[in-house]
């Protein structure tokens, strides 16, 4: 047992006092092992005959090869260690002092004790010849048994257990060689001549003289009595003086109690051979002695019951005894009965022994329950009894009740006329009545009888009556339930008879502690009908004086009581040293704890526990105890109710049992004690362990208690520590765990070394299990808990996982404390890794296993050659696998880099990948599916760390392999079963469900994440088939919660695939069919639980009806369902916005922050918005809008969500909802319909109002540099715009009003918006300018209306329209200032959103930066002058509509002037970019020359890079600009022309400027014209002038037949004119 490592074993040697320290523990190995070889002997012996032993013909044959010189050798042994001369320090050294002489002395006594033991054993199986029964008779003479050792002088008091073991052993070997239980056959049979003894004279005489010398020792006794026997039955009369002698002296050597103490010292029987073996023995010579002899020449009665109760504790002897009538021990029972009930004790004693089963007990119960005699003594004569003159017969004159104070039932009446028997003796007059009772009734009546003196003088008297009465019925219905009925009036008394003896002046302890066995057994059996009230009336058990409410109140014990078991312990257990009733109470407390789980009477248990917590585990180890072993019973027995109390289910209301028992243990010196308890240490038990005389580890030896109170004391912590509500502070129970000691004796150093206890393998794997948990939540390091000794234990560890033998359960706590360690512990789990580190080729650290590294034991236990082997069962490789999961989870890149490498690594990992399991229908090993699941998450985590290109070959050989051998359909198919499985209601589903849920977790992640390297469309589809059938088995019918969980991680799988697989999907069966019918079935499920599966399914269906576009069969079901969600959830979200409101007033802000959200319902994935999101699809699905109009009819969809958008708006919050209701609004407003249903819905009174909230606040002035696809409010604004605009547009005349008022209402932003362009170029502002204009658009076309109901709003319109149109044309004129701008305006010069996100190499790092950035910035300018072309063109359009018709000026001479005003000043310079400058001519040219220098760009680039639909589009919007700015440019001009206010100066000015910019004009388009022009989108992109001759979009080949060139043509000659 050295604890060190290799290297300290080279120090240890060099250095004198360590090496002496080694030899001695050398020394002590030695001894230990030569302990277990005589044990493997004994156990040998127990089993070579035992047929249910599964080794039974091995150890057969190893006891045939040893018979032969067995006994000679042992013999030998024997004799050499008796005569050998202790040690000295003169023949031994200075090491041999006299502390290590007693050790040798110790040991030798064991091995006398043990040699003895095995003879024992070997002679009741093999017959003793009668010379070596001599040769064993003078042995065991001169050594004394034992008594006279060579060595006696160094005997002391801790060795004479075993010296009297020694003596148990030499009587025992006697007594089985005279061979008693053959003899007593013979004598049965009279064949006495066949015994082995029947013809030796001569050794019979020897022996007679050596017998008679004996008288001196107690262990002579029963040798003794066994050879008068023998000698009795086969020579009487010629051994008659030699007979009488020798049975004088055994019965003055009080032969019956050496007996009872024999057979109690070598232990109950549990499973001791030896034990058994010796009743059986004994037994055999009590029944042939009580059969030979007279029972009155045997001494005391009482000693003969004592010695025959002790040798029938052995279960098979009772039923021995009840098969063999009127034989030996039978006839004990007739004398016990023949006092019955003058004396109880005897008759209940015997029987009580008698009790060993089920069988066992009918009979002692009708035993007794059918008496025929009733002994009574009576000192005198009665008056009431007629008798013979010899007075041998009595008769009954009158009838007479045998309890006075008895009442009905509780008494026995003998008749009159009965006879009895007569006796006269010491005594007086014993009288046998012939009368028939049951002795149950009597027992009854003895304890009414009890309870009616109980404070009287005879109590005490009564009680010794009483106690064998409840022993037995103790022993009756612990061993036999069935007869508790019949026994009801006994144990009904029992509440009575604890209340009534606990409360008198000097209670019986003894009583009331069998009281309290007795309930044990009815609480274990019938937990119901034990109530805590029953008890608690008894005023027995500790109670609460006052109701408990708060944790708090309990702990401080205010108005608790000890009752009169508190009192008991306190006055009389304590002072005495004696503790019967705590150890029966502590019992009882357990018992009622295991039998109240989940029960509302746990309460009224909180003062016994809280008595135990406070009162006695701190102090028990103080008390005072009689009797060796006690104090550890009592502390094994109080954790064993803490135990069993942290282990019920937890209880909601506080205080519970449980709540108080984590707060004391982790607050209070109860929790001091059991650490102190966990700290006794490995040495500590291994001595007591060692001390033990017992030769087989007998389970009640002091060293098992105290093993079993320590692992109690680990599971006590463990579960403390698990169940202890989170805080802040450290609890007092882990500071006590996790502070450092000096010298290593910190207890985290105990808990590691228990690692080297070797008896009882659940301690090491309980103090793993404990550490294990300490290490996840202790914050410390366990590394440096364990100091210098942390490489020693760390070899122990290893060696523990690598041996063969080691129980399996300690080998996979210890890997399941590493992956822990992995996580938690970096110290240790690198010492743990052990890896070596050299510089590689590059300079790079390579790293290599040292020798003590866990890596190379758990790679061996992964090794698939060696699978199958039955020291490598799956629960191990499981545990191997979760620590390498652990590795890679962490990214030990040190640990993983030399795992890749090694070879046949990944073959051996994936090896359980390949196996064939059976179906999920059948059983599978849980820890099966776990490794699975394990290896699956281990490949997926590293494809998803290390670039693709560089796997390991040998991991790509094995991905490869699991495509070619059809593995990924294999686990498709195995999941999928496994989901079906899980969700069959019929069985209750999956046993494992656990297991079952990680392996689909890991073969979803699995999944995910190896995509590419599925390459085959067949393998895809068939996966995601899988994946639809497992889904739809877990949601369509779903059985429990279990099943929706296993639903909701098939849905996340189902989406992903969706969305990766969107190629080969398309061509798949008809998706939108079963996502419709799952979702049906989930909005009928659980809401709560079903909130994330109902947002997957959501969003799967829209990815499907993107991939499976087409007709959609169910639409008007599925749009239902939708629909019945979308309105729920409105209404939902009303009810949470408005609760958040009156909770805190949100604070408003401005356009560029998001208000603080509702997060539980407003998320950009929450079911509400992914409805809205499914329903705006479904809407766009619906081409004429007859299904949604249905559904509207139905269900009040519009009004719900219209008042949630309403409500968001107002209280700015709900951001995703309200963008995706808008979109949703927008899709229906396509058709009349639809646009109808919107505004009848009251759209305007939701919208109008509420959206000034949206940008009213206190940063109003800044408009928003946001990137443009992320959520914003100023977003909203800007979908509101369009909602308009898409509704003015659909409706016309039916909207105007709305939409006027709309304008009305928003007229500051608007207007703003459109100045805003000048100094704000970000894409958003532009975006809400593009917007605002295109709503203005919409409205341009009412101009009358908009002219009557709001006349200052249209001028300021136009003017701000006439604004825009220059600051475009200027912005778009000058790239270099509007590159300037955006540099200035944003602070650098790429927008948001637009920068480059790949990774560059690190070579000419900041050349390519800065190409990058280039290109960038080039891209941002260009879609900076895309939106402002759009802006200028949609502006243009607008104007159109405020300037007069071209075709009705240029022609009508009647027109009315005065209806339309002025909007360009007569100018004709370029306009300066400048706000006071008004628009001018000169404008509306600089814009017709800035789109003609822009086509002209186009056409010199002809860039690659800008794809050809994006130059014909941007061309397009050029075209149209120029037709516009055209049209507007003559209608003003002729406006101008013929008005009367205008000077005729001015207009000839007007003429000829605009004569000669045309006619220049002109040749430039006719130019351009000739390479071919673009055509313009008047009717696609934008409304076209209403006046416009031909259709857009036509090339006409032939220059000057475009329509607007012959417009400006025919006015150009009109000008001229």
């Amino acid at each position: 047992d050295y604890r060190g490592t290799r290297n300290t074993l080279k120090t240890v040697l060099q250095d004198e006092r360590q090496s002496q320290a080694l030899l001695l523990k050398i020394a002590d190995y030695y001894y230990e092992e030569r302990v277990c070889l005589l044990r493997c002997v004994l156990l040998l012996l127990t089993y070579f005959q035992d047929e249910r032993h599964p080794y039974r013909a091995e150890y057969a044959s190893c006891v045939g090869k040893l018979e032969k010189d067995l006994v000679s050798n042992y013999q030998q042994q024997f004799e050499t260690l008796f005569n050998a001369e202790a040690p000295t320090w003169e023949t031994h050294g200075n090491l041999m002092t006299e502390r290590q002489v007693s050790r040798w002395f110790t040991q030798c006594l064991r091995e006398q004790a043990l040699l003895l033991e095995v003879l024992f054993l070997y002679y009741a199986y093999f017959e003793m010849p009668p010379t070596d029964l001599m040769t064993f008779t003078r042995l065991f003479k001169e050594q004394g048994f034992g008594q006279r050792q060579t060595n006696r002088h160094l005997v002391d008091k801790s060795m004479d257990a075993l010296v009297d073991r020694i003596g148990y052993f030499s009587c025992l070997i006697l007594i089985e060689g005279m061979d008693i239980d053959f003899l007593h056959k013979c004598a049965l049979e009279d064949r006495t001549e066949q015994h082995q003894l029947f013809s030796t004279h001569d050794i019979n005489k020897d022996m007679d003289q050596m017998l008679l010398t004996f008288g001196d020792i107690p262990h002579h006794g029963p040798v003794l009595l066994a050879w008068v026997l023998l000698r009795h039955t086969l020579q009487p009369v010629e051994a008659g003086p030699v007979i009488r002698r020798l049975g004088h002296t055994t019965f003055q050597l009080g032969v019956f109690q050496h007996l009872t103490d024999m057979l109690k010292a070598l232990g109950n029987t549990g499973n001791n051979c030896t034990a058994s073996t010796a009743r059986m023995c004994i037994y055999g010579l009590l029944s042939f002695v009580v059969t030979s002899f007279e029972e009155d020449t045997l001494g005391s009665q009482q000693h003969l019951i004592n010695a025959a109760c002790e040798v029938l504790a052995a279960p098979s002897l009772a039923d021995l005894f009840w098969e063999m009538p009127n034989v030996g021990l039978e006839m004990i029972l007739d004398s016990a009965v023949g006092v019955f009930p003058h004396k109880t004790g005897p008759l209940l004693q015997l029987l009580t022994a008698l009790l060993s089963d089920k069988s066992t007990a009918k009979r002692v119960y009708m035993f007794l329950d059918k008496m025929s005699f009733y002994t009574e003594v009576y000192k005198h004569k009665p008056n009431d009894v007629l008798s013979r003159e010899d007075e041998t017969l009595w008769r009954r004159q009158t009838p007479k009740l045998l309890y006075p104070l008895g009442t009905g039932q509780t008494n026995l009446r003998m008749p009159q006329g009965c006879y009895g028997q007569v006796c006269v003796g010491e005594q007086g007059y014993v009288v046998r009545w012939d009368y028939s009772y049951s002795a149950w009734t009597l027992f009854t009546c003895e304890i009414e009888m009890l309870l009616h003196v109980v404070s009287t003088a005879d109590v005490l008297a009564h009680c010794e009556r009483v106690k064998p009465i409840l022993d037995l019925v103790h022993k009756i219905i612990s061993t036999d339930w069935t007869v508790s009925d019949c026994l009801l009036p006994l144990t009904s008394r029992i509440y009575m008879l604890l209340q009534r003896l606990t409360s008198v002046i000097n209670p019986p302890v003894d009583v009331i502690a069998s009281c309290v066995n007795c309930l044990i057994v009815l609480a274990t059996r019938q937990p119901a009908k034990v109530s805590i009230t029953d008890l608690q009336h008894t005023g027995f058990l500790p109670f609460a004086s006052i109701p408990l409410t708060t944790l708090a109140q309990t702990i401080s014990a205010e108005g608790m009581k000890a009752g009169n078991y508190g009192n008991l312990l306190v006055l009389i257990e304590q002072p005495r040293g004696e503790y019967a009733v705590t150890i029966a109470f502590l019992r009882l407390v357990t018992t009622l704890v295991k039998g109240q789980v989940g029960s509302t009477q746990s309460k009224g248990l909180i003062p016994c526990v809280l008595l135990v917590l406070k009162e006695m585990l701190p102090t028990y180890h103080k008390w005072r105890y009689n009797t060796h072993g006690v104090r550890e019973k009592i502390g094994c027995l109080i954790l064993e109710l803490v135990h069993a109390i942290l282990n019920l289910s937890p209880e909601g209301d506080a205080p519970s049992p449980q709540s108080l028992c984590i707060y004391s243990l982790a607050n209070t010196e109860a929790g001091q004690a059991v650490v102190n308890i966990m700290g006794v240490g490995v040495d500590t038990i291994n001595i007591v362990l060692a001390a033990q005389p017992s030769s087989s580890g007998s389970c009640e030896g002091p060293g098992q208690v105290l093993i079993q109170t320590v692992k109690l004391a680990f599971s006590v912590t463990n579960n403390v520590i698990r169940l202890k509500p989170q805080s802040d502070t450290v609890s007092p129970l882990e500071q006590a765990l996790t502070q450092h000691g000096g010298h290593g004796n910190n207890l985290i150093a105990v808990l590691a070394k228990y690692i080297y206890h070797k008896h009882d393998p659940a301690l090491p794997r309980l103090a793993v299990q404990l550490l294990k948990r300490l290490a996840s939540v202790a914050p410390m390091s366990v590394y440096a808990c364990l100091g210098s000794d942390a490489a020693a234990i760390r070899d122990a560890f290893l060696t523990r996982l690598q041996s063969k033998t080691v129980d399996l359960r300690i080998k996979v706590t210890i890997l399941e404390f590493l992956t822990v360690a992995v996580e938690t512990q970096p110290g240790l789990i690198e010492l743990f890794l052990n890896l070596e580190t050299k510089d590689g080729s590059e300079g790079a650290k390579e790293f290599s296993l040292g020798e003590w590294s866990c890596l190379a034991v758990v790679l061996e236990l992964l090794d698939c050659e060696l699978q199958g082997q039955y020291w490598c069962p799956p629960l191990l490789q499981r545990a191997a696998l979760a620590f390498l999961h652990a590795l890679w989870q962490d990214r030990r890149d040190s640990a993983l880099s030399v795992l890749r490498t090694k070879e046949k690594f990944w073959d051996n990992l994936t090896t359980p990948l390949f196996g064939t399991l059976p179906s999920p229908s059948e059983t599978t090993e849980p820890c099966v599916l776990e490794s699975c699941a394990f290896v699956m998450k281990i490949i997926g985590l590293e494809i998803y760390y290390v670039v693709s290109g560089q796997l390991e070959g040998s991991l790509k050989a094995a991905l490869q392999r699991l495509s070619t051998q059809r593995r990924y359909e294999f686990w498709s198919q195995y999941v999928r079963e496994l989901v079906c499985a899980a969700c069959d209601g019929e069985d209750g589903g999956v046993r494992s469900l656990l297991e079952s849920q990680m392996l689909i977790s890991a073969w979803r992640t699995l999944l995910i994440l190896s995509t590419s390297h599925i390459k085959e469309d067949s393998v895809r589809m068939k996966l995601f088939m899988d994946v639809l059938e497992g889904t739809k088995a877990a949601l369509l019918m779903p059985q429990s919660v279990a099943c929706l969980r296993l639903g909701s991680m098939m849905a996340t799988l189902l989406l992903i695939l969706l969305k990766q697989w969107k190629s080969v999907l398309v061509s798949a069966p008809a998706l939108l069919l079963p996502l419709s019918l799952m979702l049906e079935s989930v909005l009928q499920a659980d809401q709560l639980l079903m909130e994330r599966t109902k947002a997957k399914l959501f969003s799967a269906l829209i990815s499907a009806l993107h991939i499976q576009g087409g007709e959609i069969t169910q639409l008007p079901q599925l749009l239902l369902c939708v629909c019945e969600t979308v309105q729920d959830e409105a209404l939902a979200l009303i009810d949470s916005t408005r609760h958040m409101t009156k909770r805190d007033e949100v604070q408003e802000d401005s356009m560029e922050t998001d208000a603080p959200r509702n997060v539980q319902k407003d998320q950009r994935d929450s079911v509400c918005v992914l409805a809205l999101h499914l329903s705006k699809e479904l809407c766009r699905a619906d081409e004429d809008g007859e299904q949604w109009l249905q559904v509207m009819r139905k269900l009040p969809v519009l009004p719900s969500v219209l008042s949630a958008l309403e409500l968001s708006l107002r209280s700015k919050q709900n951001l995703y909802f309200t963008e995706a209701a808008l979109h949703l609004l927008l899709t229906l407003a396509r058709t009349p319909q639809g646009a109808a249903a919107v505004a009848g819905a009251g759209v305007i009174q939701s919208i109008c109002l509420p959206l000034l909230s949206v940008y009213e606040g206190p940063a109003n002035g800044a408009f928003a540099r946001k990137p443009l696809d992320a959520p914003c409010w100023p977003g909203v604004y800007r979908l509101c715009l369009s909602l308009m605009e898409s509704l003015l547009k659909t409706l016309r005349y039916n909207f105007i009003n709305e939409a006027l008022d709309f304008v009305g209402v928003h007229q500051e932003r608007i207007l703003q918006c459109l100045s805003a362009v000048r100094t704000v170029q970000s894409l958003a502002c532009l975006d809400e300018a593009d917007h605002t204009v295109g709503f203005l658009l919409q409205l341009s076309s009412f101009c009358k209306e908009w002219q009557f109901h709001l006349p200052q709003l249209l001028r300021d319109v136009q003017v701000n329209l006439c604004y825009l149109c220059q600051t475009c044309t200027y912005l778009l004129h000058s790239k270099k200032m509007l590159h300037h701008y955006l540099q200035a305006k944003n602070g650098d010069s790429l927008p948001q959103g637009s920068r480059p996100q790949r990774v560059l190499p690190p070579t000419s790092k900041e050349q390519t930066q800065g190409g990058e950035r280039d290109e960038a910035e080039s891209k941002a300018l260009q879609a900076v002058q895309c939106s402002l072309l759009k802006i200028l063109s949609k502006t243009l359009a607008t104007l159109q509509h405020f300037t007069p018709d071209c075709c009705q000026i240029l022609l009508d001479q009647s027109m009315d002037l005065a209806e339309y005003r002025t909007l360009f000043v007569l100018s004709f310079t370029t306009p300066a970019f400048d706000s006071d400058v008004a628009p001018s001519f000169g404008t509306l040219l600089a814009t017709i020359n800035v789109a003609l220098s822009m086509l002209g760009e186009i056409e010199k680039k002809k860039e690659p890079a800008v794809s050809s639909e994006e130059t014909q589009a941007l061309k397009s919007l050029l075209m149209f600009s120029m037709e516009n700015c055209f049209y507007v440019l003559i209608s003003q001009a002729m406006r101008c022309l013929k008005d009367p206010a205008v000077l005729p100066r001015d207009k000839q000015r007007v003429k000829q400027e605009l004569s000669s910019e045309l006619s220049t004009l002109l040749t430039t388009l006719f130019r351009f014209f000739r390479r071919g022009s673009p055509s313009s989108p008047a009717s696609g992109l934008l409304p076209s002038p209403q006046t416009k001759p031909t259709t857009p979009g036509a090339k006409v080949t032939q220059e000057g037949q475009e329509p607007f060139i012959q417009l400006v043509q025919a006015f150009v000659r009109h000008v001229q004119r």
